[in-house]
């Protein structure tokens, strides 16, 4: 299957790096409005660059279009392409509001074509070992889950400075525009709908906490920096899913079921490690041993162990390319297993209508404010 990307910036290098775990992707060529962004990305990569957009549309070799470009652009992107008759993989959001995202979703249906979202971590190797852990029936049917999302106080930082292996610039200040509920609660949200289906209710809160995000953002219109929402689940499982940009970083998932538990420890880490405690099994020696000690000291100490025993992999870990900590996350990954899937004739697991619903839960999150609460989704799978 051959490709093509729309958008060279930041993320595109992400895309680049795992590019080479999925031999039977081709990189056709890319295209940017930035003519010297695409120039050096072209340069680093050596990779062919289209004249515009319609250049790119028009090539009959490439089949889907990877759509890289910023939020605000995504639907119009995808709309072009899809009527040029392309596959399209887009990334998160799908569109910035929900009726753009649902004629989307109607456009590549009328034309037979799929149209995949990311993220791509909800097909990581961590997803596969704690849906299976699920699935034997270990821990009992799910009941609660925590999951968050918040990726540190990063305004404080020198992302001014940050640069991608091409150069590009880290869009701090569109990020703090676009807000952090769009920009990361997909990370967690393809796991919780894959995991325990479609969300049958939701009830969020959302707010600007920090309205300043340093030099040069004072004039930026800034998106909500925290969100949290519950979400009730068709299944009976209750979610709780918190993002930010203040808190400490914590990209973790804890499943807490009938008889016992399951801990993600990095929701971006395609084989994070995974902890599995059950009801009634002894507990480690470390984790009894600073209980005792607590008991002794009566205090609680800075740091104890993970509950549980870490779970295994069945496999051993391959020779993947993967961005560096704090990203490692397969990014090509999604469009490799919407290839795949039209090969077989069948529709890929991020597309259609659970990529509307990953999309719509985003964009209530977000638009906690103004929303009725609770929400109650529209869109299912």
């Amino acid at each position: 299957m051959q490709i093509a990307l729309v958008g060279t910036g930041f993320v595109a290098d992400y895309y680049m790096t795992t590019l080479a775990n999925h031999p039977t992707l081709s990189l056709a060529g890319a295209w940017d409005r930035d003519p010297a962004r695409l120039e050096a990305f072209r340069a680093f990569h050596d990779v062919a660059a289209y004249r515009d957009l319609d250049a790119l549309l028009a090539d009959p070799a490439v089949g889907i279009v990877v759509n890289l470009t910023t939020p605000e652009s995504h639907c119009e992107i995808s709309r072009r392409a899809l009527a040029a008759g392309k596959h399209v993989y887009c990334e998160k959001p799908l569109a910035m509001a929900l009726a753009e995202a649902e004629a989307l979703v109607a456009q590549a249906k009328a034309a037979g074509l799929t149209l995949a979202a990311a993220p791509a971590n909800g097909l990581s190797d961590a997803h596969r070992l704690v849906e299976d852990a699920l699935r034997s029936g270990r821990i009992g049917a799910p009941r609660l889950i925590y999951a968050a999302m918040e990726d540190g106080p990063v305004f404080r930082d020198a992302w001014a400075r940050w640069r991608s292996r091409s150069g590009a610039p880290w869009p701090g200040a569109h990020e703090f525009a676009i807000g952090c509920t769009l920009e990361h609660a997909g990370y967690a949200l393809s796991w919780l709908v894959t995991l325990f289906g479609p969300v049958e209710s939701l009830t969020a809160f959302s707010a600007v906490t920090f309205p300043d995000k340093g030099p040069g953002t004072g004039s930026i219109a800034m998106a909500p920096d925290f969100s949290v929402g519950c979400l009730s689940f068709r299944s009976g499982a209750v979610a709780r899913l918190t993002n930010g940009l203040a808190a400490p970083r914590d990209r973790s998932l804890q499943i807490f079921a009938e008889k016992g538990s399951l801990t993600v420890r990095d929701l971006w880490d395609n084989r994070s490690v995974v902890h599995v405690e059950e009801t009634g099994a002894p507990r480690p020696l470390l984790g009894r041993m600073l209980t005792r000690a607590e008991a002794k000291l009566g205090r609680a100490l800075p740091w104890k162990p993970v509950a549980g025993r870490r779970l295994p992999y069945r496999d051993r870990p391959g020779a993947e390319a993967l961005p560096g900590f704090p990203s490692r996350i397969d990014f090509m990954r999604g469009v490799a297993d919407q290839a795949e899937a039209i090969g077989r004739g069948e529709a890929p697991r991020f597309s259609g209508a659970l990529a509307l619903h990953i999309t719509e839960l985003a964009l209530a999150l977000n638009d906690a404010r103004d929303l009725p609460q609770p929400y109650r989704p529209r869109s299912h799978f």
